[in-house]
């Protein structure tokens, strides 16, 4: 038996969405066509047996005006959910003579009598209060285009749409539409690179015949848990009984979003540009804290969660369950920062630098946990963080207050297995037979990066360990070279990391403006140092890198003469804290 679903358009010139599942559940066909002829081509192999069809389009309509008698009675349970059904009369001229949906069902030679017990039948469906019993939804998703609504809500509302179809695997009875041929991973790519609000018209439509399908087998096969408004006679429509405990999201408060996804997506719409500012200040935070702490890294980057990626996450499932009752409180990367390191070693540096810095909430070494179980796969440390105000030399950013950040450390070669992973799995389709094979080369692939990332680490510790002997800077330069610094503060602070090679160069102007210009007078002003006194009061949490090491040896030397050098006015009030610290003022 199949079940079919047919989200028909209102005239033959635009494209009417059609789903067909087959007695499993399994979604076998999805399609956009066109014309009456075309649809009963495309769906008499079908139907030619045992069938249910379930069209979104009005089949009986004998009222000259105002709504139908099922259109009033689903409006008085479903209206105040969004989900009423518009009007359908005889004054309007597709209902004239006999509904278009009608002509479809007489031309594929089926019986349109819900009550009917024929093998061949069809039946009037309406997708949105389907969607509202469904997926327990406060109000309908918002993923029609209409005035005041732009691409990225559009499309946020359509994946959260898809996040929640994709949920019904676990529902009863059961959908699943990740098919070989991949149909459905091709309509959800169409949504997330979507340029234009037609493009997503193209999906919406088949995604909407999807759900008549599903409709179409739950009545099937909960006809107990299935109402139908209105009768043969004056028309009808067929959904899912809407359950006595679930209740409409108040107006105007779609800001909470508890137990209604779709009202959290709309509300973190809403605050979506103000956490894309926030994400950029806290991205500029970090790089600032791991530039004055003189630790070694490649990139910093943040972002905040798109719309759409935040509506897939709350619309996940786990055994019919929403993950996430409360979406914009349980979704913690709303905002993300990304660390990339060059050693594994540094990893370890830039966690206990943000722990020192910050409130850590949670601290997830997913590299640990993999091999914990014997394996090779993805690794990355997971912070999830609280910034404190007091901490930050600016203002925060409002959207920032009690709203946690997410901070992924990885090194480079982590970060390379773990996007090319994803885009290989997630972004393409692995046929089942290879699957096995793709998964023993990743896992070796993850393997030998592991390996990689230790020897990078033995590298550079021995490099350190046995220092690097300086290339002379020409007689008529007056400057230390940042590979001359680079290489005397290897040997002056073995335990320290290296620091990033602009840092260096930074550095070696610093060195130039306090008149040193050989490395004898820096180890000369070096050796005045009181390190030990310097170290215990400076009380580090976290390993400085090389040239903060060289940064504090400099100011404790010259003081107040540091802090007012030209080249150190942008950041004058953090030197003269640091410098009451290391006096025991602070």
């Amino acid at each position: 038996m199949y079940f079919v679903g047919v989200d028909l358009a209102w005239g033959e010139r635009r494209p009417t969405g059609v789903a067909v599942l087959d007695a499993e559940g399994h979604l076998v066909h999805v399609a956009s066509l066109r014309g009456d002829d075309e649809i009963v081509a495309d769906l008499t192999p079908y139907v030619d047996g045992p069938c249910l069809v379930a069209i979104d389009a009005p089949l009986i309509v004998r009222n000259p005006t105002g709504n139908r008698p099922a259109e009033a009675l689903l409006n008085k349970d479903f209206g105040r959910f969004d989900a009423g059904a518009h009007p359908s009369n005889t004054g309007k001229p597709e209902f004239r003579d006999r509904p278009r949906g009608a002509r479809l069902i007489g031309r594929l030679g089926l019986d349109m009598n819900p009550r009917s017990g024929r093998a061949r039948r069809a039946i009037e469906v309406y997708p949105h209060p389907a969607m509202v019993v469904l997926f327990r939804l406060g109000r309908t998703l918002k993923y029609k285009n209409k005035s005041g609504r732009d691409l990225e809500q559009l499309r946020g509302e359509l994946i959260m749409l898809l996040g929640l179809v994709e949920g019904l695997t676990g529902a009863d009875p059961a959908l699943h539409v990740d098919g070989e041929d991949g149909a459905w991973r091709r309509l959800r790519t169409a949504v997330e690179t979507a340029t234009r609000k037609v493009d997503l018209r193209a999906v919406e439509d088949q995604v909407d015949a999807v759900v008549c399908a599903y409709v179409a087998m739950f009545a099937d096969r909960r006809p107990e848990a299935t109402t139908t408004y209105g009768d043969l006679d004056s028309g009808y429509i067929v959904t899912p009984t809407l359950p006595a405990d679930l209740t409409p999201t108040p107006r105007g408060a779609e800001s909470g979003g508890a137990g209604d996804p779709g009202a959290a997506v709309r509300a973190y719409a809403g605050v979506h540009e103000e956490l894309e500012r926030a994400a950029e200040q806290c991205a500029r935070l970090l790089t600032a804290v791991l530039d004055d702490a003189g630790i070694n890294y490649l990139t910093v980057a943040g972002r905040a969660k798109s719309v759409a990626s935040f509506a897939a996450k709350a619309a996940r499932r786990d055994a019919g369950v929403l993950t996430y009752t409360d979406p914009l409180r349980d979704i913690t990367d709303q905002i993300g920062l990304r660390v990339i390191t060059y050693v594994h070693r540094d990893v370890q540096a830039v966690a206990d630098l943000l722990a020192d810095q910050a409130e850590v909430l949670d601290d997830r070494d997913l590299g640990r946990e993999t091999a914990s179980e014997g394996r090779f796969g993805y690794a990355s440390r997971h912070l999830l963080l609280e910034i404190d105000p007091s901490r930050v030399g600016e203002p925060l950013e409002p959207v920032l207050q009690g709203r946690p950040v997410q901070v992924q450390i990885r090194t480079v070669l982590q970060h390379a297995w773990a996007e090319f992973e994803h885009d290989i799995r997630y972004k393409g389709t692995i046929p089942t037979e290879q699957a096995a094979d793709f998964d023993r080369r990743f896992t070796l692939a993850a393997g030998l990066l592991e390996l990689a990332d230790r020897e990078f680490s033995t590298i550079r510790d021995r490099i350190q360990q046995q220092g690097v002997e300086p290339e002379p800077a020409a007689d008529d330069d007056p400057r230390l070279t940042p590979r001359e610094l680079a290489a005397f503060l290897a040997g002056q602070y073995a335990d320290a990391g290296w620091s990033r090679t602009d840092h260096y160069q930074w550095i070696a102007r610093i060195v130039l403006e306090l008149g040193i210009g050989s490395l004898a007078e820096l180890g000369e002003t070096l050796r005045a140092v009181d390190t030990e006194t310097l170290m215990e009061r400076m009380d580090y949490r976290y390993p400085p890198g090389a040239v903060r090491r060289l940064d504090d040896a400099l100011l404790w030397a010259y003081g107040d003469a540091y802090v007012e050098l030209a080249g150190n006015a942008h950041r004058a009030p953090a030197l003269r804290t640091r410098l009451a610290k290391m006096r025991g003022e602070g």
